[in-house]
């Protein structure tokens, strides 16, 4: 660490701490099984930072209050052999975002950066912005740091006149007013600070002027941008659209700012470059946007960029097509002194989900991506060759590898597993790319040991089946504990959503297939056509045939698991899902031929000529249609999507449905929940309507939380059992 920051963690006086009274529960349960209030119990393992002597990981923890209504953010660390694991920060606000700066740990609290030694002592506040840091990045010499803050935006939501300012009305004039769950009143900007001994300065904002966010909504944070290895280069992502064509394109680039010059370009696209003129009511798979002579300046998502280790080159996940969110993510890797880009991930025909560089010369990157069902861990080198490392360990066949990153030695990885009856928690993978067989895998963190042992876990099984056009489909088995072969159970239909969002071994703390199956439930949980993990031909065969093929994979799995699984009582089954899973629940209840008993279907889309209109990115209904609904030359498959939409079926509909939504969800909006119960009583069906005024497409509340979970079992109990 540079001697302006080491002089800066001496200058600042330390502040006292407020203790907590939000931390970790040490329930004591009343059976072995899993219950709401124990997944709410549940410590949910973050964001990690290992120190560059690859010795600790510091990483972040959440704890809930149930009574409180409310989470706690703490941070935690423990030594890479698995010893001195402790809870490092006890104050009542939350503490985020972990980081080392030297042998310091750097965090957020409060919207300002601080710093504490390792052991959790000498806190000290670094930046002075009136609590405005969402987000930060030092960079590797510690003399700046990168600062996400949030600026007024009003080229989309007019501002409100002054002389008013209790008014609450918003004129618009544009598209992509709001997003995933509010309006879009500010957008993130990223500023450059200088770190001195008196502590943070004043930033600079490296997106001055310009009207585009960085992060990108919704979710994007300080992953999209990386520091050069020597300090002097930003690499950011930025998709520099507002309004309509915002609303239509998945196009962001790679843009590579110069520090000392305050120059920007783009890595991404040719210089002068000018992006084809489209029709914003249709899709942009046909158009000159996506044409092959264009896919070379990148159209699609590219996002993530980070530095190799020798910083002669970018490496960032990349989508080929413009408006195609669910495109396949490759791995890119720029050279910065050649200017030339290349995909090495090409050979694996599935997603790149998370990635880090390598110091090592046998595999330069390792990433994480799903194949048949699970997130596996992939070495890959810079000439193209994809490795799979094996990460199986004894006690667990099937995991979902994520969020990976190099320790220090340029030897060994850190990287968060879990599946569907274990949460998060931190692992260390020594991967040998010489013996595979000799990779060690250890379990650094053991964060909800204390409420695991006391449930009893239910068994997983994989099937496959042949799907109605010939081809192998897999589908998940979720047994009850204490199964019995011999005993008929009550069995849930999972239809998964994204619609292109892989069912792999997945841990939720709402669809929980633990506590399904300890409420005594068999789950069958299909990978139908549409799902990543079994080559791009399977994946988008979903794309403008929504009721097609996808429906008849559902119905093939549940119709294998009643004929070939004595246990799976067919006279009581159910049928579940959220997003395109809610949707698919409200087809199939117009399409099931009386198979279910009821259904449950949360945040999903009913009536798609309204969707089509009430989504904010309007880039997905157009990929997903092919055409507005207004258009008198529509595709043949846009023409199927709206004569198949599920409120056109209401006359079939003969079976009990619960509909869930939450009214700031502005992806799927509210109404479409509230239209499918409204039908359902009006058709004198056994109908429920839970709706959320304060949630979006997720629930997020312990309390709701809670309230989900109840309702959820009390209608399944009502109908099946």
């Amino acid at each position: 660490m540079m001697a302006a920051a080491l002089a800066l963690t001496l200058a600042v006086p330390a502040v006292a701490q407020q203790k907590v009274n939000i931390g970790k529960n040490n329930i004591q349960l009343k059976n072995d099984l899993m219950t709401p209030e124990a997944l709410w119990a549940m410590g949910r393992i973050g964001s990690y930072a290992p120190s560059a002597d690859g010795k600790k990981v510091v990483y972040q923890v959440g704890y809930y209050s149930v009574s409180e209504n409310r989470g706690h953010q703490v941070l935690c660390i423990i030594n890479t052999d698995g010893t001195g694991q402790r809870q490092l920060t006890t104050s009542a606000e939350n503490e985020s975002d972990p980081a080392w700066l030297g042998d310091r740990i750097a965090f957020l609290t409060g919207g300002e950066v601080w710093t504490m030694a390792s052991d959790g002592s000498d806190r000290r506040q670094l930046s002075h912005t009136n609590g405005e840091v969402e987000g930060f990045k030092f960079s590797p010499d510690g003399q700046r740091v990168i600062l996400i803050q949030s600026i007024p935006f009003d080229k989309i939501i007019q501002k409100r006149p002054s002389d008013l300012p209790k008014a609450t009305g918003r004129l618009v004039n544009d598209l992509m007013y709001r997003h995933w769950d509010h309006y879009v009143e500010s957008i993130q900007h990223p500023f450059v600070a200088p770190v001195t001994e008196s502590g943070i300065g004043k930033g600079i904002d490296i997106l001055e002027g310009e009207p585009f966010e960085c992060p990108m909504e919704p979710f994007g944070g300080i992953e999209q941008l990386d520091w050069s290895k020597d300090s002097r280069q930003i690499a950011y992502t930025c998709r520099k659209k507002t309004g309509k064509e915002y609303s239509i394109s998945t196009d962001s680039d790679i843009y590579l700012y110069d520090v000392e010059k305050k120059t920007t370009r783009n890595l991404c696209k040719s210089e002068g470059y000018q992006a084809p003129a489209v029709d914003a009511t249709k899709t942009l798979r046909t158009q000159s946007v996506n044409a092959p002579s264009n896919l070379e300046n990148n159209p699609g998502y590219d996002q993530n960029p980070q530095f190799s280790p020798d910083g002669k080159y970018v490496a960032w996940q990349s989508m080929a097509r413009d408006g195609y969110e669910s495109d396949r993510n490759r791995l890119c890797i720029y050279d910065l002194e050649k200017g030339t880009k290349q995909y090495v991930t090409e050979s694996f025909d599935s997603d790149v989900d998370c990635f880090c560089w390598s110091d090592t010369k046998e595999a330069q990157l390792y990433f994480t991506g799903v194949w048949h069902g699970t997130y596996n861990l992939y070495a890959v080198d810079k000439k193209g060759k994809v490795t799979q490392v094996p990460t199986a360990t004894p006690d667990c066949q099937w995991a979902d590898w994520g969020s990976i990153q190099m320790l220090g030695d340029g030897k060994r990885l850190v990287a968060e597993r879990h599946n569907y009856m274990s949460p998060a928690d931190l692992y260390l993978i020594t991967p040998n790319t010489k013996n595979p067989k000799k990779i060690v895998v250890s379990q650094l963190t053991q964060e909800n040991k204390h409420i695991l042992d006391q449930l009893a876990k239910g068994q997983v099984e994989q099937r496959w089946v042949k799907s109605t056009d010939g081809k192998d489909m897999m589908y998940w088995v979720i047994l009850p504990p204490h199964f019995d072969a011999t005993k008929k159970y009550p069995t849930l239909l999972f239809c998964e959503g994204g619609p292109q969002s892989p069912v792999s071994q997945f841990w939720s703390y709402r669809w929980n297939f633990m506590i399904m199956a300890s409420h005594g439930y068999v789950i069958i949980a299909p990978n139908r056509h549409g799902l990543p993990g079994f080559g791009s031909e399977w994946c988008e065969e979903i794309s403008g045939d929504w009721t097609g093929q996808c429906m008849e994979d559902y119905l093939t799995a549940i119709d294998d698991a009643t004929k070939n699984l004595p246990y799976v009582d067919k006279d009581r089954l159910g049928a579940v899902g959220a997003s395109f899973g809610g949707f698919s629940v409200y087809y199939l209840a117009g399409h099931h031929d009386k198979r279910f008993k009821c259904f449950i279907a949360h945040d999903g889309a009913f009536n798609l000529e309204a969707m089509y209109t009430e989504t904010e990115e309007n880039w997905f209904s157009n990929w997903e249609y092919d055409d507005a609904y207004w258009n008198k030359d529509q595709t043949s498959n846009a023409r199927k999507t709206y004569e198949n939409s599920p409120h056109r079926f209401v006359d079939k509909w003969d079976t009990p449905i619960l509909c869930i939504h939450g009214e700031k969800d502005y992806r799927i909006n509210a109404t479409q929940g509230m239209s499918a119960f409204n039908a359902a009583r009006m058709k004198g069906i056994e109908a429920q309507l839970l709706i959320f005024p304060d949630e979006n497409h997720w629930v997020l509340k312990p309390q709701n939380g809670i309230l989900w979970q109840r309702t959820y079992f009390d209608w399944l109990n009502r109908w099946l059992k």
